[in-house]
């Protein structure tokens, strides 16, 4: 949990937030009878690349809903506040959204590392809190009342269709040691935990284990570690630029393992194969919550309005932002009010239809689906798993080759 120290990457988000808030258009005493809702996001900071795509999505929820009526007959505004990745903004962030801005309703924030205190304040304030990322096992174990994940799985679960195509290999065609590199955070911390005792289970030799700092730029030292211990395969619980960092370190080695998994990296379809270069994301493995393909009511106009909008196609952050709104908004229509028991309530006990699918929660906010495997192939992002969900019809398996 944060300190009660301010950091200067603190200081900075903080002063950053005000530009935000002004840009977003709803300073306080400006509401005009508007619905409120209040939300923080990494805006700066290491993982600015993946948030902002987020933001985006949080925007073109708001837009279209204003489009469609707003909510309750009235017009909502959108404060969105920048915190840095920094855990002490991030709850100085929502404090002052409650108890300053007397926001109505709540969004929440990007990684498990800032869900995790955020979420306890609006758990302590007892307001709703919807949550596009944030996964880690962790945050729904406090017994909270108020909290909602809107991904279709948790980080319990990622791992699952990964380990499934492990298990589907001939035993003589599966990797027989493995590397887990992870970013020390709780979601990443919980899922290598989880990718290494099951592909333990199956026979696969731990040959490299070691957290680094989420502020880590420099990955030398890591790849070299990694390269004397060459492993078949990697997998590498990264939250955001971590993953390309680590895969342009491996480059200057010269080493590349039969198999790599990356965690969230490889979904930022935008930034990611820029980073790294198209041809080295070629049989790159990683898992997501949403696919542009889906034909889940709404996904494909949500595609088209947020390419349009911001002139490249969605990520994976973008669409679960979305979807948080999309949950908000049918919490609110449902219950026909802003009273915070009536809407935690209503969605414990019914299914939403979101893009990446229905979500219906059990009592811990925890929604009961599953994640998607993806692949990098031939400089596209295809989808492999579930079957349901597939984009090609064959999982490819090069060894990554760097160029």
């Amino acid at each position: 949990m944060p300190g009660t120290g301010r950091t200067a990457a603190a200081l900075a988000a903080t002063a950053a937030t005000l530009l935000v808030a002004t840009a977003c258009g709803t300073s306080s005493g400006s509401s005009g009878g508007a619905i409120k809702i209040g939300a923080s996001l990494p805006l700066s900071g290491p993982v600015a690349d993946a948030s902002k795509p987020a933001y985006a999505g949080y925007k073109l929820w708001l837009s279209q809903l204003n489009d469609d009526g707003g909510l309750l007959g009235r017009k909502v505004e959108l404060k969105v506040l920048d915190d840095g990745f920094d855990q002490n903004t991030v709850v100085s962030n929502y404090n002052r959204l409650i108890s300053q801005e007397r926001s109505d309703l709540l969004l929440g924030t990007f990684s498990s590392k800032l869900n995790l205190p955020a979420s306890a304040v609006a758990e302590r304030n007892k307001m709703l809190y919807v949550e596009p990322s944030g996964g880690a096992e962790e945050i729904f174990t406090r017994g909270y009342d108020y909290l909602f994940f809107a991904q279709p799985s948790t980080s319990l679960d990622l791992p699952k269709q990964f380990v499934q195509y492990i298990k589907s290999l001939p035993a003589d065609e599966r990797p027989k040691t493995a590397a887990y590199p992870t970013q020390d955070d709780p979601n990443t911390d919980v899922t290598i935990d989880v990718f290494r005792k099951e592909l333990t289970k199956l026979g696969v030799k731990s040959v490299y284990s070691e957290k680094y700092s989420p502020d880590t730029v420099n990955f030398d030292s890591i790849a070299s570690s990694i390269a004397r211990a060459k492993p078949d395969l990697i997998v590498h619980g990264a939250v955001s630029s971590d993953g390309a960092g680590l895969v342009k370190a491996l480059q200057k080695q010269g080493f590349s393992p039969d198999l790599m998994f990356q965690t969230n990296s490889p979904s930022l379809t935008q930034s990611y194969p820029k980073a790294i270069g198209e041809k080295n994301t070629e049989g790159i493995f990683t898992t997501a919550a949403w696919s542009p393909k889906a034909d889940y009511p709404g996904n494909a106009e949500f595609v088209k309005a947020y390419t349009a909008a911001n002139g490249s196609a969605p990520t994976d952050d973008a669409a679960n932002a979305y979807t948080a709104g999309q949950v908000l908004e049918a919490a609110v229509k449902g219950v026909g009010s802003l009273d915070q028991d009536k809407l935690a309530d209503w969605l414990h006990k019914n299914t939403v239809q979101t893009i990446v699918g229905p979500l219906k929660w059990d009592k811990r906010g925890v929604p009961d689906g599953d994640m998607l495997l993806a692949q990098w192939q031939n400089g596209k992002f295809e989808f492999v798993a579930p079957e349901a969900q597939r984009t090609v019809d064959t999982v490819i398996n090069p060894k990554p080759g760097w160029s």
